[in-house]
């Protein structure tokens, strides 16, 4: 089935999880795969008021800079441009305490932990420690010592303690690290290092001047190898990955970057820190050219913030979305890559409070038009909470202005916790599917049977539930492909209610009558929300 944006991104790539080297003593090497979340939403505003245009090099000498680098074509050399930068580029490492499961308990931390206890004569285990430790890279911000690194470098892992943060020197000498701030949402952290003289610094420039083809050069710590500078050009700009959020909003490149890469800078050829390198797509976990750089626009201010300790505040209206692919355009007749779909509204959430409802296609907020390169949540989390704003959407095929007061978000776990649910759902007893349903079958792939009590106690909704229920889904139809599957529960179709086949194959008429080749289809799976699915027809 469609996922809402936040549970969205079939994205096979690897967020260089401590970059992770995550070594725990004694223990295999493990790295684990996963989407780049960096989503959600940045409550600042984007300017980067207070950062002059132009690098601030380590040793300071703007016009030696500006006679090293050329400003047109290929640099010969990025030798003089890396003399200059690599010395604020820093590796970072973590010591962790991190509890192991404890010894014959195999269910040690999970809810069955105590059941376990009681039944072996009521013991409590002990808990058990390793050390772990974790690198990443980062760089100085500014000459008394603040350095700027991804979230997750400097994060515990799993049931894990940070004991100690070490900033080490291109030199190799050690500073122990004070954690200023940390914004999981962004995936940033500001840490800072004293000594008796200046620090070496760069600067953030700005990102929203980048174009793809630019020059770029990349210096970390891949593989806990120390300073490492590869080249490349920037592949892509705002580059919006499927895995959802507000920070779905990369720059790509293709200079090489790995594990251990994370937190370290993309530098533009003035020497500017246009990117916080964060993640990679790979499928082998190693280097293939697709590397994704948090733009300086997006982190110059939330960094401002946690260095100033300042509290992020995020704008929230509390809705799941949906990009408007090909499909869902085609079902309702609209244009395609503009506006998002709500595919859920929170009880009580600005949304709500403002009208929205789940089917509304949002075209622009604050008057800001959604799009792929700006999403809704990057739209709505960079707006002040307590704001009012206009958003404009299409419900039923009309176009409506409404006014929202912008909600704040709440914290990554808290909304971690909001999105649990059993996906998993019981499938109907054995049941021959309705008779004349051979349109159904024939143009989207289904049978569907009438949803009797005894169906509805089954998949857990109530009896005056009206809609039908997927029997069976033809495997080479689009609603295959689109993760429909036996025990779905069809609520309505191109927004019009569903209590029985006939329903259904009058919206599909409808819509072949209007020349339109999908049907948007709005769809329940036990424990989960309802969503909107637009199936094309066979």
């Amino acid at each position: 089935m469609a996922q809402t944006a936040r549970f969205s991104g079939e994205l096979f790539s690897h967020r260089l999880r401590h970059d992770n080297l995550s070594m725990i003593k004694d223990t295999p090497v493990r790295y684990a795969y996963s989407v780049t979340a960096a989503l959600l939403a940045g409550g600042a505003a984007l300017s980067l008021a207070g950062y002059p245009a132009g690098a601030q090099v380590a040793q300071n000498d703007d016009a030696e800079m500006a006679r090293m680098v050329p400003r047109a074509g290929a640099p010969a050399s990025f030798a003089d441009l890396t003399a200059q930068l690599q010395p604020a580029v820093v590796n970072i490492s973590t010591r962790q305490r991190v509890e192991v499961q404890s010894g014959g308990n195999p269910f040690a931390g999970t809810p069955f932990e105590d059941l376990f206890n009681r039944r072996n004569g009521g013991q409590q285990q002990e808990p058990q420690y390793r050390e772990g430790q974790s690198l990443g890279s980062g760089f100085i911000m500014s000459a008394d010592g603040y350095v700027v690194t991804n979230n997750h470098v400097v994060s515990p892992t799993g049931r894990g303690t940070v004991e100690e943060i070490t900033v080490t020197m291109p030199d190799g000498t050690e500073y122990p690290a004070e954690l200023v701030g940390t914004d999981a949402a962004s995936d940033l952290a500001v840490l800072k290092i004293a000594r008796d003289r200046a620090f070496p610094f760069v600067r953030f420039g700005d990102s929203s001047q980048a174009r793809v083809g630019d020059w770029v050069v990349a210096i970390g710590n891949p593989f806990g190898l120390g300073g490492t500078v590869t080249s490349g050009i920037v592949s892509a700009v705002y580059r919006n990955t499927g895995s959802g959020g507000a920070y779905d909003r990369y720059l790509q490149t293709d200079a090489s970057i790995n594990r251990g890469n994370s937190g370290g800078p993309l530098f533009d050829m003035q020497g500017n820190v246009i990117g916080i390198n964060n993640a990679i797509l790979s499928p082998s976990g190693g280097s293939v050219g697709i590397g994704f750089a948090i733009p300086a626009e997006t982190a110059a201010p939330i960094v401002d913030k946690l260095r100033r300790g300042v509290e992020i505040e995020r704008g929230y209206l509390g809705v799941g979305i949906q990009p408007v692919t090909d499909d869902l355009a085609a079902s309702l007749g609209i244009r395609a890559r503009r506006g998002e779909i709500v595919q859920t509204v929170q009880p009580g959430e600005a949304a709500e409070q403002a009208g929205i409802q789940a089917g509304d296609i949002v075209l622009s907020v604050n008057n800001e038009e959604v799009t792929p390169d700006q999403t809704l949540s990057f739209l709505v989390a960079n707006i002040e909470p307590g704001t009012r704003i206009p958003v404009e959407l299409i419900r039923d095929g009309a176009r409506r202005k409404l006014t929202v007061t912008v909600g704040k978000r709440p914290t990554e776990e808290e909304l971690a916790q909001s999105q649990m649910f059993d996906p998993e759902a019981e499938e109907p007893e054995d049941q021959q599917p309705e008779q004349g349903s051979e349109v159904v079958a024939e143009r989207l792939g289904l049978q569907v049977l009438a949803l009797t009590p005894q169906i509805a106690r089954q998949l857990g909704v109530s009896a005056d539930t009206q809609g039908v229920v997927v029997g069976g889904v033809n495997p080479n139809s689009d609603a295959a492909r689109k993760g429909l599957r036996r025990g779905d529960l069809i609520l309505s179709a191109n927004y019009q209610p569903v209590s029985g086949t006939a329903d259904l194959e009058r919206a599909i008429a409808a819509a072949q009558a209007e020349n339109r080749s999908a049907v948007l289809l709005r769809v329940q799976r036990r424990g989960g929300p309802a969503q909107y699915v637009a199936v094309r027809f066979n």
